[in-house]
């Protein structure tokens, strides 16, 4: 290959990267380019969440955030990475679209097929009312993460710490207060919201796996571009 037909290829890629990187909005970026080691599972890109359906506006199981909760995050890993534990994201951006979709799908009442498996006992009409499921999101705003934790040794794949129920669960169970647990399953939820809170970031009582930064730098803004 010629160096001529090398160097167009070089710059064919550059520019392929900065085309990219410029689809983010200013101060947002890319999680696994500021922390790389956190493991990633995101559900919104694909069919395993409470739809049943990948979600509007998921292009790709990437997660987004914004620089600062971002670093904040990493800061997280850097703390637990020390006892052999990591970080799993289900979910970090989250645009408009996205909620939207919850939406229409919470109107549709005759689709349940998710139910066993994530609402067993509340019924879908009352989603809005009991507060799983609102028009707007923090997620929107780009400082909003839905993680938990998970084991790193060299037997597999890495191993999530029971939290007393699964993630997007809609009951009382899933309250980051709730009394009903193990000691261990409170255990690991204090362990996650006392790092979490360490770096800045503050809890939301109906979902143990959810946190936004305090200092959030668009506590008004709810942002609608698509992950890819």
């Amino acid at each position: 290959m010629s160096y001529l037909r090398i160097a167009l290829l070089f710059l064919c890629v550059i520019s392929i990267n900065v085309v990219n990187a410029s689809a983010l909005p200013p101060s947002f970026v890319y999680l696994s380019d500021v922390a790389p080691t956190i493991v990633l599972d995101m559900r919104y890109a694909n069919s395993n969440n409470f739809i049943g359906t990948p979600i509007e506006g998921y292009i790709n199981p990437v997660a987004i955030a914004t620089k600062e909760a971002a670093v904040a995050l990493n800061n997280v890993q850097t703390d637990l990475q020390r006892f052999g534990l990591s970080l799993k994201i289900y979910d970090a951006y989250r645009p408009q679209r996205a909620i939207d979709h919850f939406v229409r799908w919470a109107k549709e009442l005759i689709d349940v097929r998710k139910q066993t498996e994530y609402y067993p006992k509340v019924s879908k009409e009352v989603l809005f009312q009991e507060g799983y499921i609102a028009s707007k999101s923090g997620h929107s705003r780009g400082s909003t993460f839905d993680l938990t934790l998970v084991s790193i040794d060299n037997k597999g794949a890495p191993r999530e710490l029971d939290m007393g129920t699964p993630f997007d669960f809609f009951d009382p169970k899933s309250g980051s207060e709730y009394e009903g647990l193990t000691v261990t399953q409170k255990a690991n939820r204090l362990l996650l919201k006392t790092v979490m809170i360490k770096q800045g970031f503050k809890p939301y009582p109906k979902e143990w796996w959810h946190f936004t930064l305090k200092d959030e730098p668009y506590p008004d803004t709810y942002f609608n571009f698509v992950i890819e």
